[in-house]
């Protein structure tokens, strides 16, 4: 296998000479070099997004191949991480395949919502496990790099191939903060989720061979030319898709490619500059994806299908940017549905210094739950942080003890000062000023899906005095 790496190291450092020659000799269409930047830039954006992330967290975690667990669920102290959810606990890995296998066992986990996501260097979610996709039983999973050729080892449940060397393993294990100890129970499953090298899973000893090292990510490098020797690093990581390989042979022409070599000294300054150029145009349209990111309607934004797996996001490049660019590592619809609410029935940004609100759901408007899912909504101020209140209450859904009506319907209320007492189970407290809600629905029901669940329009009540 090192031999193999070996040999085709090589034939990659030849190619890239090759490629550096032509385009020295060749590339003088300036035109052609800042189209070619800008769509190269934008299918290269969530890889580099990803890459920024995974450098940071693994430096300041000290490597590799471990969990970290957040302890605390989300609330007006963290500050770090805009509309973060008050759901669940995270406990996250970055995985290195460049060596074997990682095995990762789950125990068995009844009667509470979990999932965990497993996200590529494309950014594509390429697998998941957990309550909606492998239930509740004990599993042990195997994830592989794309080189890897192995064969399943006794115990393990579930393979899932990777087609880069680096994977993102997200978990999501739910907590509701109203029932007294659920946290503790969390914090003891926690750490029940096992994570190994094949090697150490076989009780073997792992082969000697070095991984290299990681280049230093630096922003402003990311966001100039200079993007291209990050890209050329990654493509390097991962076994290019059959149905990719003539884009990447394009781009090319402008020094891409596989582990390819790269100095910004080997262009001219026209094309360079054309280079630059592309980089700002394709950076421009990440930024503004007009409506391919959602939808609006009684106030609410309805986020598309911005995530999933290769088989999804195939050919989407623009979309799987702007959706790194918006929210790195979302889920897919299937797993989790975030629907916004930043406006009112009269269009009117929600604004509780000035008016108390309502969200009423008839029984037929309820979120649409699969059994085993839940959903739950999220109060966030002008900055899109929690908000302090005097019940520390910053979520609420099915899982708070909710007064419904009679017929089935809910009233919630919205708004700063708290509503009389026959109410509070339903107050989701607000700022003295300009809020935002999102609602979560954790494996929403297939009809929520198709097509896409639209949450009734939030209300004024009444003026505040």
């Amino acid at each position: 296998m090192f031999v193999k790496r070996l040999l085709v190291l090589c034939s990659m450092i030849l190619l890239g000479i090759s490629a550096v020659n032509a385009r020295e000799n060749t590339l003088t269409d300036t035109r052609q070099a800042r189209e070619l930047a800008k769509e190269a830039y934008i299918f290269a954006y969530p890889m580099l997004e990803n890459y920024r992330t995974m450098y940071v967290q693994i430096t300041e975690r000290g490597g590799f191949n471990s969990f970290t667990h957040v302890k605390a669920l989300f609330g007006p102290h963290s500050r770090l991480i805009v509309r973060s959810n008050n759901d669940t606990l995270y406990s996250s890995a970055w995985l290195d395949l460049r060596n074997e296998p990682i095995v990762i066992g789950i125990p068995s986990i009844d009667d509470r919502y979990f999932s965990f996501q497993f996200i590529d260097m494309y950014t594509h979610n390429f697998a998941y496990a957990g309550t909606r996709v492998t239930g509740s039983n004990a599993l042990n999973m195997m994830i592989t790099g794309p080189l890897w050729q192995g064969e399943t080892p006794l115990g393990v449940d579930e393979v899932f191939c990777s087609e880069g060397n680096f994977v993102y393993c997200l978990v999501r294990t739910a907590v509701n903060s109203e029932l007294e100890g659920d946290l503790e129970k969390v914090l003891k499953i926690q750490e029940l989720y096992r994570l190994q090298t094949l090697s150490q899973y076989l009780g073997e000893t792992p082969d000697t061979v070095s991984s290299g090292v990681l280049p230093t990510f630096n922003q402003e490098v990311a966001d100039s030319a200079g993007f291209i020797g990050y890209f050329n690093f990654l493509l390097g990581q991962l076994e290019v898709h059959p149905s990719e390989s003539e884009l990447i042979e394009a781009f090319s022409i402008i020094g891409i490619g596989q582990d390819f070599p790269f100095d910004l000294s080997d262009f001219s300054e026209p094309v360079l500059a054309a280079i630059e150029s592309g980089t700002k145009d394709g950076r421009e349209a990440i930024y503004n994806p007009g409506v391919a990111m959602g939808k609006m309607k009684n106030g609410w934004v309805m986020p598309e299908r911005i995530f999933g797996n290769r088989e999804r996001m195939q050919g989407l490049y623009l979309v799987r940017a702007s959706a790194a660019h918006i929210g790195l590592y979302g889920n897919d619809l299937e797993e989790a549905y975030y629907p916004n609410c930043r406006f009112d029935s009269d269009g009117e940004l929600l604004d509780a210094s000035l008016y108390s609100y309502t969200l009423s759901f008839s029984k037929e408007e309820m979120p649409p739950v699969a059994p085993n899912g839940f959903w739950s909504i999220t109060m966030y101020d002008i900055d899109q942080m929690m908000v302090a209140n005097p019940l520390n209450r910053y979520s609420i859904g099915d899982r708070s003890s909710l007064n419904y009506g009679e017929d089935g319907s809910l009233v919630l209320y919205l708004q700063h000062e708290p509503p009389g007492d026959d109410k509070l189970n339903n107050w989701l407290p607000a700022p003295d000023g300009i809020f935002t809600v999102t609602m979560r629905i954790y494996i929403p029901a297939p009809e929520g899906l198709e097509p896409l669940y639209c949450p009734p329009a939030v209300k004024k009540a009444e003026a505040v005095e």
